[in-house]
């Protein structure tokens, strides 16, 4: 099977090995002349980076480089890109990397060209509408990693260091105007960023499957997502080289996030706050508070969860779902408890309000009270 294809859902991805060869005319379909390249401090020297600016030069559209981004950007991250963007008198963003270069580059492209505070913008009710639709610049989307999905995202994820919250920046014009997906750029990922990534995109597939909003399209792309990841995780994690298994996580991974416009729920609230105070890999922290948000929805999900056992070829109903998910972050070494994860002394009740408030507890099947999340993070630990 040949692995290639352009697809017009939700934006306009042109997926397939190879196809980062096309990302000067990608910017100049996006409407760019003069875009400037954002990725985070880890990339910055790789030869996929290198690669991607020499391809955008010989577009005649410069090599320009913002790679001052933290894995959990900041608010501090996109106060400096903005400068540097408005200085240059860039007109577009090639948001390049995994979450972190993804989130920043779309946030910088959306606050381009607005007077207000980012936080003004926050994915709380119509704040969105409060934007200047016109001071968004394009964006165009190229994952190196298969996890967050933020390629096909309407929202980008902020750290607020002034007061250690992670916030969702919600537009939909955030939705970057063109996509690359090309599984080539996943190839040198090690495998235990491999795990943690993919079971990202696993953790949205599956918060967005048990949500309790109607979405159906969502639910339906979700467990086929979910199948993908358990089908093929294991073998990118085990050979980088597969590009057949790259290829298919990738398309995993940008299921999850268009599958999550249907909600997210327990696991993301609590691994927010953790990521934000603790700075744990967001992806690997999914899946470590995974099994106890789990045990945490029976009676919302276990009916569910039984008949996506079925789908996904895993025997038990519910109790064997939830078998299936410790046993394959014990075969992809993940941490069993947020301890071993680095998560040491922490503040349990800043933790619990700020997981409460996370917009992502609106989707959890079962309500989230203070004393119950608490306990759950003490689970965690």
């Amino acid at each position: 099977m040949m692995l290639n294809g352009n697809w017009s859902y939700p934006t306009a991805i042109r997926f397939g090995a190879g196809r980062i060869a096309e990302i000067g005319e990608a910017c100049r379909a996006a409407g760019m002349s003069r875009p400037l390249l954002v990725t985070d401090r880890g990339l910055a020297d790789l030869d996929i980076t290198h690669n991607a600016r020499k391809l955008l030069a010989k577009a005649g559209l410069g090599e320009a480089l913002f790679s001052a981004v933290d894995p959990n950007p900041t608010s501090e991250n996109l106060n400096a890109a903005l400068e540097t963007y408005r200085a240059g008198g860039f007109d577009g963003v090639v948001a390049f990397g995994g979450g972190s270069g993804l989130d920043l580059g779309k946030v910088l492209a959306f606050m381009a060209g607005q007077s207000r505070p980012v936080w003004d913008f926050e994915d709380i009710g119509d704040w969105w509408t409060r934007a200047d639709p016109s001071g968004i610049h394009p964006i165009v989307a190229v994952p190196t990693t298969a996890g967050t999905g933020s390629e096909v995202g309407r929202a980008g994820v902020l750290t607020n260091t002034a007061t250690r919250e992670k916030k969702i920046i919600f537009h939909p014009k955030v939705l970057p105007a063109v996509v690359i997906c090309d599984p080539e750029l996943t190839v040198g990922l090690p495998p235990q960023v491999t795990a943690g990534t993919g079971l990202d995109a696993f953790a949205h597939c599956l918060e967005a499957y048990c949500s309790p909003h109607y979405h159906p399209m969502s639910q339906g792309i979700a467990l086929e997502g979910m199948r993908l990841v358990k089908q093929y995780l294991p073998r990118a994690y085990h050979d980088g080289a597969d590009i057949e298994a790259r290829s298919h996580m990738m398309a995993a991974a940008a299921m999850g996030a268009t599958a999550f416009q249907k909600g997210l729920g327990a696991i993301h609230a609590l691994s927010h706050p953790i990521g934000a105070h603790h700075h744990t890999h967001h992806g690997t922290t999914n899946a470590v508070v995974m099994p106890a948000v789990l045990r945490f929805n029976r009676e919302a999900v276990a009916e569910p969860l039984a008949r996506a056992a079925a789908y996904l070829g895993i025997g038990g109903g519910y109790e064997g779902f939830c078998e299936f998910v410790s046993a394959q972050n014990a075969a992809l070494g993940i941490p069993a408890t947020l301890t071993e994860l680095g998560v040491t002394a922490p503040d349990l009740d800043a933790l619990t309000a700020a997981a409460l408030e996370d917009p992502s507890v609106g989707g959890n099947p079962v309500k989230m009270t203070a004393a119950a999340t608490r306990k759950l993070f003490e689970e965690c630990l």
